[in-house]
């Protein structure tokens, strides 16, 4: 089945919402792509033409799908999307559900229709769904059938709901099943809108981004060609969920660009994904800092042995962390900082290029810079704000927080880094964590840094929180490793390790020992939330 190209009837939603050019960051890049380019069929269609329909792609626990059954299914979403809803280029599709094999081919036959994904965590609930379907306004959204009912409880006029992996029932599955599988991918152009992507983490009305078609290839182009070097017998797993560009990007993309399987997992709890990895062959695994420390308190460095290469992202990876995964294993965990703006990671290092503690440097091509607030580079070995740019970057879906992301053609990530003679980036805080108590700057993650050194430390979280006398003070929130060793002891020897090891006006003046720190559906800790919580305390 032949379809007519981008240009016979194209929904411009996306295109009418993208910012003013003038305030779109400039795009550097060495990637050639052709002006006719349709990401789905170069990562799905190409891949199978290259190395056949009979090579392994997705695997879980309970079942294995080839290539060629992704691509078959795929196109039989297309057509249904196509044929039964009438969509045509550019309309909006939501995706929802957890990391499994039809999700994967929701998204490419989305794609291969020429539709633009809506990508979402399955966690939301419908008053959230609700705000990014009045945003996004997509024309039909695509279902695990077990995370329908905030779905369907959701407020979103003209929006169609289809569920998928029930028993019975109309749904995409038995629909799909109708169709034969024949289905050629639109023809879009390289700078058609491919995604919309909320940002994680977002409080207040969410911060929609757009990626193009060209955009999903040249972050498999940059980081995972030249970082992570993948090789098309790796496995790939990991913990990040399809709706968040980390795990996108990490399970999806690069993997298929070089014809590489994906072991895809519901849910797992850290010692739950070492094991699975080390069942099911994985080789290369994509999770959180505290997914790794959490791995290690359970025993389960034997079982993360056959790895080749672990990436971390997300959160800072505290140089404890790294050291301790090396020594237990060997391996060498790649750091990264990327975002939902970017796509994917813009800094990183791997190999005997890593430098423990640091972030890294710049991906091949991309290229970094600290400056100061008002957007002037600042020196080697002094804290600034993180400037990038590169062959993706910010746009928002009508937003004028554009304007605050975006400066002089420079992706603002809102990080504070330090940049060493060599190149290397040193995270400091996010912009907003940066503590200011008697008159001193304190980056939160460097008390954090020390306090996970402590044995009976587990998690820690470090803020600025109101003090009636002092007016901010810092205040650890620490996850025990043993709960009842909890107490002023602990509290004491945490304090002079702190004085030990940095300068002692960051020793925390509190510490507050608690069962779990708040974290986001993607796992970054939420501080915010601690701070508020510490102020509401001190109010009442």
């Amino acid at each position: 089945m032949t379809r007519p190209s981008v240009s016979a009837h194209v929904d411009t939603f996306c295109r009418d919402r993208l910012p003013d050019a003038a305030l779109w960051p400039e795009l550097p890049s060495d990637l050639a792509y052709p002006e006719r380019l349709n990401c789905a069929r170069s990562l799905l269609d190409d891949t199978v033409a290259a190395f056949g329909p009979d090579r392994v792609c997705l695997r879980t626990p309970t079942e294995t799908w080839t290539y060629g059954d992704l691509l078959r299914r795929a196109n039989q979403v297309a057509r249904v999307l196509v044929e039964d809803f009438d969509l045509v280029p550019g309309n909006r599709v939501l995706l929802r559900g957890p990391n499994t094999p039809w999700l994967v081919a929701a998204w490419f036959g989305v794609l291969k229709a020429g539709c633009v994904a809506v990508t979402t965590m399955p966690l939301l609930r419908d008053r959230e769904l609700t705000m990014l379907a009045g945003l996004t306004q997509p024309s039909l959204a695509l279902c695990d059938h077990r995370f329908m009912d905030d779905l369907l409880a959701c407020d979103a006029p003209g929006m169609r709901v289809l569920g998928y992996g029930a028993s019975t029932g109309d749904d995409l599955l038995a629909r799909c099943a109708d169709r034969d599988g024949d289905f050629t991918a639109v023809d879009t152009a390289a700078d058609d809108v491919a995604l919309l992507a909320p940002t994680s983490g977002t409080t207040g009305r969410p911060k929609i981004t757009m990626h193009f078609h060209r955009d999903v290839l040249a972050n498999a182009d940059t980081f995972s060609r030249h970082v992570l070097q993948p090789e098309p017998d790796d496995v790939f797993t990991g913990t990040p969920p399809l709706g968040f560009t980390f795990g996108l990007g990490g399970l999806v993309v690069f993997p298929m660009r070089v014809g590489a399987s994906t072991l895809l997992l519901e849910k797992a709890t850290p010692p739950e994904l070492a094991d699975a990895a080390a069942a099911h062959g994985a080789t290369v695994l994509f999770t959180a800092p505290a997914a790794y420390r959490a791995m290690l308190a359970a025993g389960k460095a034997p079982a993360l042995s056959r790895l080749r290469k672990c990436v971390s992202a997300g959160e800072h990876l505290p140089k404890s962390v790294w050291d301790e995964v090396y020594r237990q294993t060997g391996i060498r965990v790649i750091d990264g900082i990327g975002s939902t703006e970017m796509l994917h990671i813009f800094i990183a290092s791997s190999g005997d290029d890593i430098r423990p503690g640091a972030t890294g440097r710049a991906v091949p091509g991309y290229r970094a810079k600290i400056v100061d607030a008002a957007g002037a580079p600042v020196p080697d070995g002094v804290a600034g704000l993180l400037a990038v740019q590169g062959p993706t970057g910010c746009r928002y879906l009508d937003d004028q927080r554009q304007h605050e992301y975006v400066r002089d053609g420079w992706n603002l990530t809102g990080d504070v880094f330090v940049r060493d003679a060599d190149g290397y980036y040193w995270f400091q805080a996010r912009a907003d964590d940066i503590i200011v108590a008697s008159g001193y700057k304190i980056a939160g993650p460097e008390v954090e840094a020390v306090l996970l050194e402590h044995a009976g430390v587990r998690e820690a979280a470090v803020v600025g929180v109101p003090h009636a006398e002092r007016g901010t003070v810092v205040k650890a929130f620490v996850v025990p490793a043993d709960p009842a060793a909890a107490g002023e002891e602990l509290a004491g020897e945490l304090r002079a390790l702190v004085r030990a090891s940095i300068a002692p006006y960051k020793c925390p003046r509190e510490i507050e020992f608690v069962a779990a720190l708040p974290r986001t559906t993607t796992g970054k800790v939420q501080r915010a939330v601690l701070r508020d919580s510490a102020a509401y305390a001190m109010v009442r």
